[in-house]
């Protein structure tokens, strides 16, 4: 039976786009060290991503831009690019499993939500960790674009340096402008 882990990142910043992944792990091709993206380091997270990339019988990633996050919020948002994750899959799977309370609509597969399955669900920590250096590589490229923001640093969440940086320099085109913060930069609060 081929199952789909499913996770996401980014639904906390201020900016950007929630990125998804699913992966269709080989189980006669397993990979050791997998876990919740969070509790990896970089370092770790990156090697992880390649040897996902290379021993997995299928992966995609997906996301929803900022802009699909103001028109629908950031949980329709965050559904919609794991259901995009799951639709580019080149096999389809059986089963999806997503981490989280919640499960995707629109999925027209079995799926079932697990609270923590990025740290339980190897699939799960593989989306997780496919995600996440996604949207951290979309930063750093921000941040080239950007220096005074502090993008490769911060991530785009609501940190002391990233508001200073907005009082400094101003809302960019890429910022989430539904996220109460963003508005009260542009003063629309």
């Amino acid at each position: 039976m081929f199952i789909a882990g499913v996770d996401e990142a980014g639904r906390g910043p201020l900016i950007g786009s929630v990125v998804a992944a699913a992966v269709i792990l080989d189980p006669n091709n397993p990979i050791e060290g997998l876990n919740d993206s969070k509790k990896l380091t970089e370092k770790k997270r990156e090697k992880l991503f390649l040897e996902i990339q290379e021993k997995a019988l299928a992966w995609s990633i997906a996301e929803a831009t900022h802009t699909e996050i103001d028109e629908f919020n950031i949980l329709q948002a965050t559904f919609l690019a794991m259901r995009r994750a799951v639709e580019s899959l080149k096999i389809q799977p059986e089963k999806v499993i997503v981490d989280g309370n919640q499960i995707p609509k629109g999925i027209e597969i079995s799926c079932e939500a697990i609270v923590g399955g990025d740290a339980s669900h190897a699939e799960i920590s593989a989306a997780s960790i496919l995600a996440k250096v996604t949207r951290d590589r979309q930063m750093y490229e921000l941040d080239q674009q950007y220096p005074n923001y502090g993008f490769a640093k911060h991530k785009g969440y609501p940190t002391k340096a990233h508001f200073e940086a907005i009082a400094a320099h101003g809302v960019i085109d890429q910022h989430r402008r539904s996220y109460a913060p963003v508005k009260r930069a542009l003063n629309l609060l």
